[in-house]
């Protein structure tokens, strides 16, 4: 089977759907099961994955990779391919492309909170989102919690959309306390992330704790523009919050390894990889009570209003100077953890490509979805 994957978002700095699909193409690479296949990497520049080019071919596809690169340079370059599957792990897919497509769709923020997003923005990705779930032959979710949403926001057949939990990558330097009371956050900085409610909690802690400090990594995405700088000036907490806008993976692990707690209060998530993966590092995270946090976590983590600052700066302390209740989330991480592995996940996505390959072989192609 010949499977074509549109692989932009391993391109420039990979996050969160960069390095999903980076660990899939991992594990394919070392997966027997995928031996068979041969993929196909579409990208507007080289695509940051060490795998054989041999079996994973690069196919550059020059453009700036945004709509017009994914609905009209894509499927062009794709056409004299011969694919017989198409994957798109994020969110859309080209609408003329007669190959079966497999969409990965992480979650469905920009239907829930059309407020979040630049107008323009949110129209485009609610339009294609729709369009590409409504053709897609299956759909791929992380969780219960995006299932439900994409059921019932985008009405599409519950026997199309199936749910592949990512696996969670240890980081390779473990939490050794050796930081002092340093907290994390990791992840872009959306609007549901709650990047000033956290900076008023930490100012709060930090009248009675003043030796706390806090590493933000990640892009400033926030929908109207959020000057963090300027927030943290003016919770007087220069000197004590640290920014990176990146952190490639060895610098990730190295904060991982230097918090002691982990803090991540958003609101709307269909997954969050960051929190669990702090918990692999043996740092025990503050999240917002989600209902897909608590179906992620479970017992690991403490939960949060993140519009509480009293409770978020509280939580902080707990999970900062708090030994028992450290022992207590950090015993509970493994069960957490077990349910995210990246060789099932590989294999379980894999599953759901052969699965569609079978049926297009014999389903007649005017009965194909879309």
């Amino acid at each position: 089977m010949r499977i074509g994957i549109d692989a932009r978002e391993l391109t420039g700095h990979p996050t969160g759907v960069g390095r999903y699909l980076g660990a899939l193409l991992r594990e394919w690479a070392a997966d027997e099961c995928a031996r068979p296949h041969e993929f196909v990497l579409y990208a507007p520049d080289v695509p940051d994955v060490d795998v054989d080019p041999r079996r994973f071919l690069r196919r550059h596809v020059p453009g700036s990779a945004g709509t017009y690169w994914e609905q009209v340079s894509l499927p062009r370059a794709a056409r004299g391919d011969r694919l017989d599957v198409l994957f798109a792990p994020a969110y859309t897919a080209p609408l003329r492309l007669d190959v079966p497509t497999v969409v990965t769709i992480h979650d469905l923020s920009y239907e829930a909170h059309p407020e979040w997003f630049r107008l323009r923005e949110g129209m485009r990705r609610r339009f294609l989102t729709r369009k590409a779930a409504a053709r897609a032959a299956a759909i791929i979710t992380d969780s219960a919690f995006s299932r439900g949403e994409v059921l019932e926001r985008l009405g599409v057949p519950s026997d199309r959309v199936v749910v592949v939990r990512p696996g969670i990558d240890a980081p390779r330097a473990r939490a050794d306390g050796r930081g002092g009371p340093r907290l994390l956050y990791a992840g872009s900085i959306f609007n549901r992330r709650h990047l000033p409610e956290l900076l008023r909690a930490l100012a709060r802690l930090a009248r009675t704790r003043p030796e706390v400090s806090l590493d933000i990594v990640g892009a400033n995405r926030t929908h109207p523009h959020e000057p963090i700088a300027a927030m943290i000036a003016q919770g007087g907490l220069e000197g004590r919050v640290r920014l990176w806008e990146y952190a490639h993976d060895a610098h990730l692990h190295e904060l991982y390894g230097r918090a002691r707690a982990f803090v991540f209060l958003s609101e709307y998530e269909g997954f969050g990889m960051t929190p669990l993966e702090a918990l692999a590092a043996g740092v025990p995270p503050v999240v917002g009570d989600t209902p897909v946090a608590r179906e992620t976590c479970g017992e690991a983590a403490l939960f949060v209003r993140w519009d509480d600052a009293r409770g978020v700066a509280a939580a902080l302390e707990t999970a900062l100077y708090d030994e028992a209740a450290r022992a207590r989330l950090l015993a509970a991480a493994p069960a957490a953890l077990r349910q995210f592995d990246w060789r099932r996940a590989a294999r379980e996505t894999l599953d759901v490509l052969e699965s569609v390959r079978r049926t297009a072989i014999r389903q007649p192609k005017d009965q194909t979805p879309g």
